[in-house]
């Protein structure tokens, strides 16, 4: 044996493995990263971008608790914007473009700073369990492996199939092996899989496109950040670009269908519905005469660019002469071809909402292989299986963020409670209590709790504190002074709104839809003396962001959070885990089952399972004597 014992072994060295295994490290257990290949560790196997509709939220969130996936993304973009502006706050999403290969070596670099992270190169191939909990894991090369607790990040590897037209091979990603046997393996323990399908498109050489013809999309003038520490500022960026399919393309596209594997039913997976390949888009959206496309570049000091939309498993040929049709793709040469890979995933409804396995102790699952789709999605569920994976070694209760408090806690209650039969993305419209869920006070919901478990440093809780402090100050002041008529009427009048015709306090005035805070300040002396008196903090724009934001919405806001108060009150009615749902007659025997599978905390919870009725809700708070 040429390992000794671990705390905990993670398998896979993806997104969520990365946050699993730096959480579990940083806090204290000696951590084993498997992974097939040391130098794909935090690979972006799809696009090379961060964060987007929801997706951004839940990087903010990664980061407040103490991850790293958005210090590693401040490191490594090369454009940043702030998404869905001209909508309200709860939409606003940060997205950053990133260096590929900068990605990848920030975190293989940050992972070998934790003393107690070693790395693996190897295949696992099955879990040991002893008495129902597991104990190590049997690889390739080192053979038995022994620990205390296990978490499974596999990706789209394990029995990774990959599809182009007529062909189809073994793989976890184009040039890399899948890994075969686990999913078997956990078979014979009990744990059920499925199979999903996701896809990736072309990859083209910038040098033959011509971006003179397509719309440029700029990034920020003044771009944000990820990370609420004080991460390098961008002061550079590449463009994207954007163009459109047309006829022509769909025609000739068409003209492949019949070689296509999905179209053949070669792929036995789900695809994600939100977003499918391009022949499934024009198949399912057939009135439609163009499709977009944005050309993304993948890095500084490479030629290559992702075309995003343009994804499909059709032959590459027709891939090809469809990708020549589009404007500014005339003279297009493919550096890699698109296609479709199916891979095995363990329905979540088989896991408790630490994440860990209903049918063996201390064994725990995150990222894709629980159904999800995005390297998001993927992060959060990792940093919180590593979190929950520490805990239980040492005696602590696991930590469940709820739907009130983040969207982390959106996405592993939908999935628990809910399983999913196609890759889960994650939107802002799964989560009801979106204003309070933003982008911009992910650290004031969750930095203590970070701060508190051990992952969230000193540094995060004074720049929260000082945070707080001027939010604080800078709504005392907007609500106890006087804006007047002289000082900001020619402001009031060039953003369309009313003039003042008397003196009026600055509160109500940032309350009107067309008055942003910032824009008022850079324009009223008074206001511009005061707010720049503190404009040497290094939390201060965030702070000027968040008041306007408090007091624009402040009623919504407080709606949200009692709506949230009553529905946290069932959350805090508990459901043993032995509870026998069969004894209760009075519901039927389909909410019984699903009670029975499900296993859900608490009532809150129980609530949300599809198929539980209100009435079977009754029934539960009956016989819990409420």
């Amino acid at each position: 044996m040429i390992f000794e014992r671990y705390n905990i072994i993670v398998v896979g060295g993806g997104h969520a493995g990365c946050e699993a295994a730096a959480a579990a490290a940083r806090l204290g257990s000696k951590v084993l990263l498997v992974t097939l290949n040391t130098s794909s560790i935090a690979q972006m196997s799809c696009n090379p971008a961060m964060g987007g509709i929801a997706k951004g939220q839940i990087i903010r969130e990664i980061d407040a608790l103490g991850g790293l996936s958005a210090i590693v993304t401040d490191h490594t973009m090369i454009q940043f914007r702030m998404l869905n502006k001209s909508k309200g706050p709860a939409m606003w999403s940060p997205r950053a473009q990133s260096d590929r290969m900068l990605f990848s070596e920030k975190w293989q670099q940050l992972l070998r700073d934790i003393p107690s992270l070693h790395i693996w190169q190897d295949m696992v191939s099955g879990i040991i369990e002893e008495g129902g909990q597991v104990t190590g894991v049997k690889t390739g090369f080192a053979g038995n492996v022994y620990a205390d607790a296990v978490i499974i990040t596999s990706g789209t590897f394990l029995n990774g199939r990959i599809h182009i037209g007529k062909t189809s091979f073994e793989g976890g990603r184009l040039g890399e092996s899948n890994a075969s046997g686990l999913t078997q393996d956990l078979y014979t323990h009990g744990i059920e899989s499925e199979r999903l399908k996701t896809g990736t498109p072309v990859r083209v050489d910038g040098r033959s496109i011509d971006f003179a013809v397509m719309t440029e999309q700029k990034g920020d003038p003044q771009p944000g950040r990820f990370s609420f520490l004080d991460t390098p500022p961008l002061t550079r960026q590449r463009s994207c670009y954007l163009t459109h399919t047309n006829e022509a393309t769909h025609n000739v596209l068409r003209e492949g269908f019949e070689d296509s594997p999905l179209f053949a039913g070669r792929i036995q997976g789900s695809g994600p519905r939100y977003c499918p390949s391009i022949e499934d888009k024009i198949e399912r959206f057939s009135e439609r005469d163009r499709h977009q496309l944005f050309i993304e570049p993948e890095g500084w000091n490479t030629d290559e660019y992702y075309v995003n939309g343009f994804s499909s498993s059709l032959p590459i040929e027709v891939q090809y002469r469809a990708l020549r049709t589009v404007p500014g793709f005339e003279n297009a040469r493919i550096l890699k071809p698109g296609y479709a890979i199916e891979y095995d995933y363990f329905p979540p409804t088989q896991l408790r909402f630490s994440l860990e396995s209903k049918k063996i102790g201390r064994l725990y699952f995150a990222g894709q292989v629980n159904g999800t789709t995005g390297y998001e999605e993927a992060a959060g569920q990792g940093l919180m299986a590593g979190i929950n994976a520490h805990r239980q070694l040492h005696g602590g209760e696991p930590i469940v963020l709820k739907r009130s408090e983040a969207y982390i806690g959106v996405l592993i209650d939908d999935l628990v409670t809910k399983g999913t039969l196609e890759p889960y993305r994650m939107f802002t419209s799964r989560a009801e209590f979106r204003i309070l869920l933003r982008q911009d006070n992910a650290d004031q919901r969750l930095t203590r709790m970070g701060y508190k478990l051990g992952l969230a440093g000193k540094e995060r809780m004074s720049r929260l504190d000082k945070k707080e402090e001027l939010i604080n100050a800078f709504t005392k002041f907007l609500k106890g002074n006087n804006a007047l008529p002289e000082q900001v009427n020619d402001f009031l009048e060039k953003a369309g709104t009313a003039a003042l015709q008397r003196k009026t306090r600055y509160h109500n005035l940032v309350l009107r839809p067309q008055v942003s805070l910032k824009g008022l300040v850079e324009h009223d002396p008074e206001l511009k003396s005061y707010f720049h008196g503190f404009s040497g903090e290094d939390v201060y724009e965030e702070a000027v962001e968040s008041t306007g934001v408090l007091i624009k919405y402040e009623g919504y806001i407080e709606k949200e959070k009692e709506i949230a108060e009553k529905i946290n009150r069932l959350e805090n009615i508990k459901l043993k885990k032995d509870f026998d749902y069969m004894r209760l007659g009075a519901i039927s025997m389909e909410a019984r089952e699903k009670l029975l599978k499900i296993k859900p905390g608490n009532i809150g919870q129980a609530s949300r399972i599809s198929g539980i009725t209100p009435s079977d809700i009754s029934v539960l708070l009956v016989h819990l004597g409420r």
